[in-house]
């Protein structure tokens, strides 16, 4: 396997020869194809931190991640999520396939 990016919790590998790629959450690493990594993208692109830091949109600062059609579960916190986020950005980038963001037009 080869190392892709290694964020303070997390670490991400490709295996080529399975085609597949490994997310080490620290307690258990998880195997994705493709598009189950697409799709925490975007699971973690779209939690809203400014929510963590209001107490009335999220009380105990913790955001439930279900991953791969629901087979793992995982309860995270502002910090967790923030290096996440990290994991995920930096990753796709060094893949080559980082998403373009938008920039609102006036």
């Amino acid at each position: 396997m080869e190392l892709i990016y290694q964020s303070k919790y997390y670490t991400l590998y490709q295996a080529e020869k399975e085609r597949r790629f490994y997310i080490d959450f620290g307690q258990k690493s998880i195997p994705m194809n493709l598009c189950q990594l697409i799709a925490l993208r975007h699971k973690v692109m779209s939690i809203s931190i400014e929510d963590h830091f209001d107490s009335d949109l999220n009380k105990h600062g913790f955001e439930v991640l279900l991953l791969c059609n629901k087979e793992h579960l995982f309860i995270l916190n502002t910090l967790e999520i923030l290096d996440l986020k990290e994991l995920v950005e930096h990753g796709f980038s060094a893949l080559g396939i980082a998403a373009t963001k938008q920039i609102a037009s006036v």
